[in-house]
């Protein structure tokens, strides 16, 4: 189903960028189509922290919520994303944040997903690849936005 993988460099650091894809409660300020976010539970590992969130996504006349659980790893510069309730069949999501010797990082972006509403699915699978450059993007401008 669809899958989509991005390789982009951005002039942020490696752990300034983790960091804000961390910030899951931040979504609706910035990331298309998240409408709502809500941490369900966060516990810190001595790597980092799992976070279980739900996130409201709206686009056109669907509005879903999903539960997912988090491994933010600050070591290794890596956020694993863990479907576990929603409209999903499945979806799996990983962050790397490669860190560049001029303070810029190259971001190694993987979701694959299927919806189990056949409609969502088929209207999706249309627009997924700009869709997911558009996230990838928002999250750059977060970035810009902050680290001036």
């Amino acid at each position: 189903m669809p899958t989509h993988e991005q390789r982009k460099w951005v002039r942020h650091s490696a752990n300034d960028m983790l960091a804000i894809v961390a910030r899951i409660g931040d979504y609706p300020q910035f990331l298309p189509w998240c409408t709502g976010a809500r941490i369900r539970s966060r516990e810190e590992t001595p790597e980092g922290e799992i976070i279980v969130a739900d996130l409201l996504v709206a686009f056109k006349m669907f509005r879903e919520t999903f539960t997912s659980r988090v491994t933010v790893d600050h070591a290794r510069k890596t956020i694993n994303v863990e479907y576990l309730n929603g409209p999903f069949k499945y979806l799996t999501n990983r962050w790397v944040f490669e860190s560049n010797a001029d303070g810029s990082c190259i971001i190694d972006f993987n979701i694959d997903f299927e919806f189990k509403n056949r409609a969502l699915q088929l209207l999706i699978s249309a627009v997924f690849g700009e869709a997911v450059r558009r996230m990838v993007g928002a999250f750059e401008a977060r970035a810009d936005a902050l680290y001036k």
